[in-house]
């Protein structure tokens, strides 16, 4: 019971971390029905930044403050850089195609990956980033099971952040105009809704719902590098379609269940087998469920309902 209890802590945290970044991709696949591969990448630049930051404002013997310090400032900083990729992708990249075939949009979202990709490793280098050991966490135990005061940051703080989300969308104008938008693009610009606006304040948040994810993955393994974001990236994609891409709802519960289901199979399975299908294995996992998904049921567990996609 307690190694099941660890693996359920475990899954939860990285699982918060999925759904921060699937709902990037559900929103703009909602809105103009494009699937963003070079978020994952927005959420690399910002882990990247937030190391940078980190690195240069805290040393070896940081204390509580100074760490906290240093960790908003790197949230400040990243949150920022990855709204202007998001934004300046969507101006010059997608805008111009939203009339042409879906192919070309996806294509040119391969492409705006490989860019910010290389443009990463020409400014950070090749090598991996360790985030700095600015303060010791606070360790709780559930029994023999461990939970850490980071762990619980993260999956409160992505509970927290996710609910806002669903406030701004099922009770603001911005909400609204979204959601109109997702329903019917060409109707909801006759009823007055600036469809520009919208599609950038949905690119907007998703980057910024990455920023926050690259900081919370980053503290949570230690370590950054510039190909991070690819991996991650297709996790994230995994887990809205396994909820349901499209839907909001659908991307926070596919992110936390496949960090279960990773957790789970690679502690359980992984001790069945001998360590054959472990923790270095568990990218197997996802993709399975990827497959099994699209096979039996396309549409995802919670659906696409369009009247509330955004």
């Amino acid at each position: 019971m307690d190694i099941f209890i660890q693996q359920i802590i475990n899954g939860l945290t990285v699982g918060s971390v999925y759904a921060l970044v699937a709902l990037g991709y559900t929103m703009v696949y909602g809105i103009i029905g494009l699937i963003n591969f070079a978020h994952g990448d927005v959420v690399m630049v910002g882990a990247m930044v937030a190391t940078s930051v980190v690195l240069s404002l805290a040393s070896g013997g940081a204390t509580a403050s100074s760490a906290v310090w240093a960790l908003t400032m790197a949230l400040l900083t990243a949150i920022p850089v990855c709204m202007a990729i998001g934004w300046t992708a969507e101006r010059f990249a997608y805008r111009p195609l939203r009339k042409a075939p879906r192919l070309a949009a996806l294509i040119t979202a391969i492409g705006v990956s490989i860019i910010i990709q290389n443009l990463a490793m020409m400014f950070w280098g090749r090598n991996y980033l360790n985030f700095p050991h600015i303060i010791e966490p606070a360790v709780f135990h559930i029994g023999e099971a461990r939970i850490s005061a980071l762990q619980i940051t993260i999956i409160v703080g992505a509970a927290l952040i996710m609910a806002a989300l669903l406030l701004v969308v099922l009770k603001t104008r911005l909400g609204t105009a979204m959601r109109a938008t997702a329903q019917n693009r060409e109707v909801a610009g006759l009823m007055g809704v600036n469809i520009n606006t919208v599609i950038s304040a949905a690119f907007l948040i998703g980057s910024a719902l990455a920023a926050v994810a690259g900081v919370m993955i980053t503290t949570y393994y230690g370590v950054a590098q510039y190909t991070m974001g690819f991996m991650l990236g297709l996790k994230a994609f995994t887990a809205a379609v396994l909820g349901g891409i499209g839907n909001l709802a659908g991307a926070m519960l596919g992110g936390l269940l496949l960090g279960l289901i990773e957790a789970l199979g690679a502690g359980y399975i992984g001790d069945l087998t001998g360590g054959v299908f472990g923790s270095h294995y568990q990218d197997v996992f996802s993709f399975i469920v990827l497959i099994v998904v699209l096979i039996f049921r396309p549409s995802g567990l919670l659906g696409e309902r369009a009247g509330d996609r955004a």
